[in-house]
């Protein structure tokens, strides 16, 4: 629809031009987009506003000028100015008809529009350290940066799923001090556990599979790297577990001791030094934040001689860059977001080019049960972990709520709304609208009513104003997922889909608009396609998402 139109005000523009009544030509390319009342019409373009600087003339007064010289092509209803200057375009009922066959005979891969070229995306999601089992709040990351990946792989991407630990440094000394206090403890010896340290239930259990492989073998002078080693496989396990229960999988895994183990994080130190952008303090190292236009200098090496996270980090995207990816996003927590802007600095000043890379900078989430919010804790192992989310609400509702507000919004996770069966639940509202769509072709099959396998069969005709507003609905999904992959903002396909799910579920509640009317084959064909439709868009919505659509609830 885009196209068609822009293309009409750059026809109607040219013979204005001609007619001497413009002097400025089409900028290219025209900005078409939907009003946000669809009473104005189905498509509105400001390039009346655009062009009245150049022009020397009142918007409404070149709007005036190129409506004076559109030509309508049959399926485009009606051409009106609006407001300061807008011109609104409706579309005729055969457009949206055209439209609905069009996406009834692509079933659901018409809500995916090909977009990609083959151009190489890289996503980095999740990316929790092997401290502890996986939080609510890691669920939010892992959904945010799987459906980002799926989106993109759906529009004609090449995607790389990446995961990147931080496996290095006083973290995990921390981790596995942890474990070999728990693992004495199990011997029955007197041990104190270090300040800060892990102390959830997962490594006293990790320290009783050491107790039971070695006895008391590793009680003394044992290499402390074997009680990291150790909670690093069993947390891994349990993380990757619980990735498995959310359909969520890694092509590649990168880890940050190699990083340091081969000499990548020596040599963004060393090329830092020589450009005088190192400043030694406090037996630190700090990277100079005056000379980047940082707010503060940011920590690159401990006192202690240990790099801290952004030290490794501009190494792993210096790697990322060198592997040619097209864009390559970042999904962060709230807590990275210094960290981040430091990374960029840091690639800046080093010589790279850090365009192809976005990050995606997440609020995190509140639990709340009966009203009242959850507290959690990961190290005092007071916290909800995502395995039991997922246990209580299913993995379909935890993916949907997670992506059920902007990422840079603060989410509120309502446990007891999340386990009602009720139309208020949102993911039951939309697979509920499918179910009842799947019922309606069950109800077909019984009337002995089919669709043929060619849609242009079909006449449309007898659809009325209510269903070409479904129609409508139904087909600019292809349009919200673009806009989702261009923004990077996997929020606005629940959002879509709650709308059509609604706008379904009045349409449906009506008694007069039966789809199935045994007294009426033409009606009920043109009604089923429409119902093909508009099952195929809510099916690939959510596949989307990677939540299920259910055939029957």
């Amino acid at each position: 629809m885009k196209e068609l139109i822009a293309s009409i005000l750059r026809a109607a523009i040219a013979r204005a031009q001609a007619e001497g009544k413009l002097s400025a030509a089409a900028p290219a390319p025209i900005v078409i987009e939907a009003p946000k009342d669809s009473a104005h019409g189905d498509a509105a373009s400001n390039i009346a506003l655009a062009l009245a600087r150049g022009e020397g003339k009142p918007p409404r007064a070149i709007a005036a000028a190129i409506h004076g010289a559109i030509e309508l092509p049959p399926r485009v209803l009606e051409a009106t100015i609006a407001g300061p200057g807008f011109l609104n375009f409706r579309m005729a009922p055969e457009y949206w008809h055209d439209e609905l066959k069009r996406a009834a005979a692509r079933g659901q891969a018409y809500v995916s529009p090909q977009i990609g070229g083959g151009r190489r995306v890289q996503v980095e999601f999740l990316s929790a350290n092997p401290t502890g089992p996986l939080t609510v709040g890691h669920g939010r990351n892992a959904v945010i940066g799987d459906t980002l990946a799926r989106l993109f792989a759906a529009t004609g991407h090449q995607v790389t799923r990446e995961y990147y630990f931080n496996d290095g440094g006083r973290q995990m000394k921390l981790l596995g001090e942890s474990v070999r206090v728990r693992y004495l403890e199990e011997l029955g010896r007197a041990a104190a556990m270090p300040e800060d340290g892990y102390q959830g239930e997962y490594i006293r259990e990790i320290a009783r599979g050491l107790q039971a492989r070695h006895g008391a073998a590793l009680a003394d002078g044992a290499d402390p790297e074997i009680f990291v080693k150790a909670a690093v496989a069993a947390i891994f396990a349990e993380i990757n577990q619980s990735c498995k229960k959310l359909g969520i999988s890694f092509d590649v895994h990168t880890n940050e001791l190699d990083l340091m183990r081969d000499g990548r994080v020596a040599a963004v130190m060393a090329a830092l030094r020589e450009r005088g952008l190192v400043i030694e303090r406090d037996g630190a190292q700090w990277l100079a934040g005056e000379k980047l236009g940082l707010p503060k200098d940011q920590v690159l090496v401990r006192s202690t001689g240990e790099p801290t996270y952004r030290t490794p980090d501009i190494a792993y995207h210096i790697d990322k860059l060198k592997r040619g990816f097209d864009l390559i996003i970042d999904v962060f927590g709230a807590d990275h977001i210094a960290e981040h802007v430091g990374v960029i600095a840091a690639l800046k000043a080093l010589g790279h080019d850090p365009a192809p890379i976005r990050a995606i900078i997440y609020q995190f989430v509140t639990l709340t049960r009966g009203g009242e919010k959850i507290k959690m804790s990961t190290r005092k192992a007071t916290y909800v972990t995502l395995d039991e989310l997922i246990d209580e609400v299913g993995a379909d509702v935890a993916r949907f709520f997670f992506l059920f507000r902007k990422h840079d919004s603060h989410l509120d996770f309502d446990l007891d709304l999340a386990r009602r069966q009720a139309p208020e639940n949102p993911v039951f509202y939309v697979q509920y609208a499918h179910a009842r769509l799947a019922s309606v072709f069950r109800e077909a099959e019984r009337a002995g009513l089919a669709l043929p396998d060619e849609a242009g069969a079909i006449d449309l005709t007898p659809l009325g104003p209510e269903e070409i507003e479904l129609a409508r609905r139904a087909v600019g999904f292809p349009e919200v997922v673009a806009g989702a992959v261009a923004d990077l903002e996997p929020h606005r396909i629940p959002f879509y889909l709650l709308d059509l799910a609604g706008e379904f579920h009045r349409y449906y509640n009506k008694p007069a608009n039966r789809i199935i009317n045994p007294d009426d084959r033409r009606l009920s064909l043109a009604r089923l396609l429409l119902a093909r439709a508009l099952m195929n868009g809510i099916a690939g919505g959510l596949d989307l998402l990677g939540v299920n659509a259910p055939d029957r609830m």
